[in-house]
């Protein structure tokens, strides 16, 4: 997969003279040179002429603490003569006006400010609105995202070493809280949404609230690798780049800086986002022809003036980077095969600039070409996907392939069983069934009545009992993201009056994943996905047969291995996953603790589904919740799995078994026998079970 191949390469137009571009002098200035202000567009609320975009708070690249007097040098290192960068003064509270809260598209190329109007009056009607907003608060239909008075402050616990330098926990850590807040976010505009039909970009604003709480790292502006972040991670936001200091602008393709030293004035590319708005080619896995920006753009303004790109910013430090052969980080957007509409970012590691040249574009002005060529050695990343792609096409077949569906069927999705690893051609017999069997009544709740909903479940309803189960809030966001973790789960059953395509029925509608059932080198069968898998998604429920602890005890004492044991009563490692409530001024509310009616035992050996071939690890990808609800006039619990976080495709999916509590004395054999654990993580406790 990471050959050399340049078959994809487009050789510069006929007769051009390329010392036009290779011989220009870099701007004189080492920042993006910005008009004067009686020359300055029609954006009057916008940097550096004005205030930062109404609703968001002035994290780089919006701006610097008022303490600073000079105008901010965009392309420098984000650092004060004594340290890192400071947070900004003024405190931040999140948007609430319903005004414009989308960044679109970039107008002129530099993508370090958005072209976001946001004038004295139209703050003023947000101040209005938001007062009117705290006023409905207290009769019980306010914003969430308005300080409700509970006093929760929210203070980070990173340090100004750690916003400055990350690395592999602190860039999880970031990630994990941008998306829980995004979530809860974007739970509370589905509920407005329902009411008004307005929909909002929960991502843009919780990308300004970790920004300025300080829960960001790798600040430090740098030149090849980002401390904590892989090669092969993905990103379903651009505002989550940024937080990890992967790629600062939240719309241009491309990040760069000045030199630092020796006088040295050349702007230099940092990183470079193919995202498909311009004529770029990916088709190579190590080759990437990258169009400039500025001019003529992919704008969905049809009225826009075309132009020929110009020799500045981004498209000069690309041409400078050429001349200096620094590395420069490459994201490659690629389309989601869950869902068509969203993109998703891979980090595809370094590349060199090789070549440079200018072409005639489709809608006839001049444009920039830059030839990369991957740095050898690095593991693939944009090379799975294309793997992926051929395989789902049926372009070539999946190397190791044994079964195209192991489920003969059950599953909506078919779930492959391939061995790379030796001539093992078949699994230990079983059946394969998608959810739980109770063998005896082990209903010890109350029967559930469901919800009088006679459509879909709309968040944000009132009267919907199944909402109310939950808190008052839907568990799930339009999309079928889980929010955060319950104590219980309440989704609608087969007694609610709701439809089948009910979004609160998300972990009763089967895989919808395409999975795989994969040889292991040293752990026997494992499960991965040929999709990417987002923070909060669904995966499968752990299906088997319910068992008692009697029944349990029998196995054990028997000497039974019974290596597909499900228990509820095991001892597992607490972990925080769900939003922080100060970040929107909240109070807390869910406490993380499971509280399961009854123990669940269930054991997968003999019946069961792909969720029994997930193994363990002390630093697991995937988590699992209690869901209730109702099947044959009785409620019974069930186990979801669902992803901790973003999970690239083909990385293996693992979860903690935790461990048996009498297994304190350290037994190895007997009823309290541990197993060693191979998962290898640094976190790894060496056993479990």
């Amino acid at each position: 997969m990471e050959g050399g191949s340049s078959q994809n390469f487009v050789p510069p137009s006929a007769g051009f003279d390329k010392s036009r571009v290779l011989d220009v002098r870099p701007l004189r200035s080492l920042m993006p040179v910005f008009p004067a202000a009686s020359q300055a567009p029609s954006f009057p609320g916008m940097p550096p002429f004005g205030n930062t975009p109404n609703g968001f708070p002035p994290f780089y690249p919006f701006g610097l603490p008022s303490s600073y007097q000079a105008s901010p040098d965009l392309n420098s290192e984000m650092r004060t003569p004594t340290g890192p960068m400071p947070a900004p003064i003024r405190s931040y509270r999140a948007p609430t006006s319903s005004g414009a809260d989308d960044f679109p598209e970039d107008s002129n190329g530099d993508g370090y400010f958005d072209p976001h109007v946001g004038s004295s009056s139209s703050r003023k009607k947000t101040t209005k609105a938001s007062s009117s907003r705290k006023k409905t608060k207290k009769n019980g239909d306010g914003d969430s995202l308005t300080n409700n008075g509970s006093g929760v402050t929210f203070v980070s616990a990173m340090s100004s070493f750690q916003i400055e330098d990350g690395n592999r926990e602190l860039v999880n850590y970031v990630l994990m809280n941008f998306d829980a807040l995004r979530r809860r976010i974007c739970q509370i505009e589905d509920n407005k949404e329902s009411k008004t039909g307005v929909i909002k970009r929960a991502d843009l604003k919780a990308g300004g609230i970790v920004m300025s709480k300080k829960v960001r790292t790798n600040m430090r502006r740098r030149v090849g690798v980002i401390p904590g972040v892989e090669i092969g991670d993905i990103f379903f936001f651009r505002m989550e780049m940024c937080a990890v200091g992967l790629h600062a602008p939240s719309m241009a393709g491309i990040d760069y800086m000045t030199g630092n030293g020796d006088g040295d004035k050349d702007p230099v590319a940092l990183s470079i986002v193919s995202s498909g708005g311009y004529d770029d080619e990916a088709e190579a896995s190590d080759v990437l022809i990258y169009s400039g920006q500025g001019g003529n753009s992919n704008s969905k303004d049809k009225d826009r003036e075309v132009a020929d790109q110009k020799l500045e910013r981004g498209n000069l430090a690309l041409q400078r980077s050429l001349h200096h052969g620094n590395e420069v980080r490459v994201i490659r957007g690629v389309k989601d095969d869950v869902s068509s509409t969203i993109k998703i970012y891979v980090y595809d590691g370094l590349y060199k600039v090789h070549e440079s040249w200018t072409e005639r574009g489709k809608a006839g002005c001049n444009i920039f070409k830059y030839k990369l060529l991957r740095v050898p050695g690095q593991p693939p990343a944009f090379a799975v996907w294309q793997a992926i792609r051929k395989w789902k096409d049926g372009f070539s077949s999946r190397a190791g392939l044994v079964l195209q569906d192991l489920t003969s069927g059950t599953e909506p999705v078919p779930v492959s069983l391939v061995n790379e690893v030796d001539n093992e051609k078949a699994l230990v017999s079983f059946t394969y069934f998608p959810t739980l069997k109770y063998t005896k009544s082990f209903s010890l709740m109350p029967p559930s009545f469901g919800c009088n909903c006679r459509s879909a479940c709309q968040p944000g309803d009132t009267n919907c009992s199944c909402i109310q189960k939950n808190g008052g809030d839907f568990p799930y966001t339009s999309n079928g993201i889980l929010v955060s973790r319950k104590q219980l789960l309440h989704e609608c059953g087969p007694t609610c009056p709701c439809t089948p395509n009910c979004k609160n029925r998300v972990s009763q509608t089967g895989v919808k994943l395409r999975l795989e059932v994969f040889k292991t080198k040293d752990r026997g069968w494992g499960l991965r996905s040929w999709d990417s898998i987002r923070a909060g998604a669904f995966i499968c429920e752990y299906a088997g047969e319910v068992i008692d602890e009697a029944k349990l005890k029998q196995k054990e004492d028997g000497g039974e291995n019974d290596e597909y044991i499900f228990d509820t009563g095991r001892d597992y490692e607490s972990f925080k996953w769900s939003y922080e409530p100060g970040l929107i001024e909240e109070s807390p509310n869910d406490v993380e603790d499971y509280n399961i009616p009854y123990r669940l035992i269930i054991s997968a050996k003999n019946v069961g589904n792909v969720g029994r071939f997930i193994n363990h690890s002390c630093s697991p990808n995937v988590f699992w919740q209690p869901v209730v609800y109702e099947h044959n006039n009785q409620s019974f619990v069930h186990i979801a799995f669902y992803a901790i976080g973003h999970i690239p495709p083909m990385t293996e999916l693992t979860y903690d078994y935790g461990s048996s509590s009498s297994n304190e004395a350290g037994s190895n054999s007997g009823p309290n026998r541990k197993n060693k654990c191979l998962c290898g993580s640094s976190k790894c406790r060496g056993y479990f079970g």
